[in-house]
């Protein structure tokens, strides 16, 4: 399935996709508003959500939203593709031993055809293209082999990041966590409908110029090594939003940054795209 956020008539609900159409869910039981609820009960409802003959909008007549606007966590690794880590080498930042993990603040959260903001505070606005899951089970001290059981299900993301804000603090939460730096969508393709997430295509344009291209296969630390050593330090909560890293091509390795009017779309094979435009801060 493919679990959706969307307005209608000014109405937001849960919908999932079918074809070119979102079908309503409100009609299910226990459904309610919350993506994040929904995936908690996902094993539960599934076999309504499957059948449900709810209302059904065309896509281009609804405003798809962030598919989750509620995680208690949005988590995101860095330097996790070797070619991205030799770029950010020779930009001189140091390649970690181990994996190395940040906080996105999930106020960053935003739809994914919603404007990027340019603060006025920050002359380095970049984009990363990354694969992102969603945790669909509490979960703690996670084994390697059983990771994929605690996987609700898969998003694009665009993590965009303030350069010069970044490396002000060695958190990086700050650079990260920019109102609106967090896209994420269309929608959450359920795991059952994705044979191996680590054989995907991702790619970045920034106004139709490819940027980035890669396979996820080549991240060097798997979704399940990811997995299992986030799980050793805290407790994975349904909802819970994880970003896997970006491949080369970032725009700090050329100097490259994004300017007011910038067009910046992230595709992944089966997984849709998200396309969001840069404007300045009035």
């Amino acid at each position: 399935m493919k679990l959706c956020r969307f307005e209608e008539s000014g109405t937001i609900r849960l919908g999932k996709i079918v074809s070119e159409a979102v079908i309503d869910l409100s009609a299910v039981p226990g459904v309610g508003l919350s993506m994040q609820r929904l995936v908690a009960a996902l094993p539960q409802l599934r076999g309504a959500l499957e059948s449900v003959r709810g209302p059904r909008f065309a896509l281009d007549a609804v405003r798809l939203l962030a598919p989750i606007d509620d995680p208690q966590k949005y988590l995101a690794i860095g330097m996790n593709y070797k070619a991205h880590a030799d770029e950010a080498a020779a930009a001189g930042i140091p390649v970690p031993k181990s994996q190395l993990w940040f906080n996105k603040q999930v106020s960053c959260i935003n739809g994914p055809y919603e404007a990027i903001e340019l603060p006025k505070v920050s002359e380095k606005i970049d984009y990363e293209a990354e694969l992102a899951f969603v945790i669909g089970t509490r979960c703690k001290h996670v084994p390697v082999a059983d990771a994929r059981r605690v996987i609700a299900g898969y998003l694009v993301a665009n993590d965009v990041t303030a350069r010069d804000w970044q490396f002000r603090s060695p958190t990086y939460t700050l650079g990260k966590s920019f109102d609106t730096h967090g896209p994420i969508g269309p929608w959450i393709t359920t795991d059952d409908e994705i044979a191996d997430p680590h054989a995907l295509t991702m790619r970045l344009m920034v106004n139709g110029d490819e940027r980035q291209r890669t396979s996820t296969g080549d991240m060097i630390y798997n979704i399940y090594d990811q997995i299992a050593y986030l799980s050793t330090v805290m407790t994975l909560e349904p909802g819970d939003l994880i970003s896997t890293g970006t491949p080369s091509g970032v725009g700090i390795a050329s100097n490259r940054f994004l300017a007011d009017g910038d067009r910046v779309r992230v595709e992944i094979e089966h997984l849709g795209f998200i396309e969001n435009v840069a404007r300045a801060e009035r």
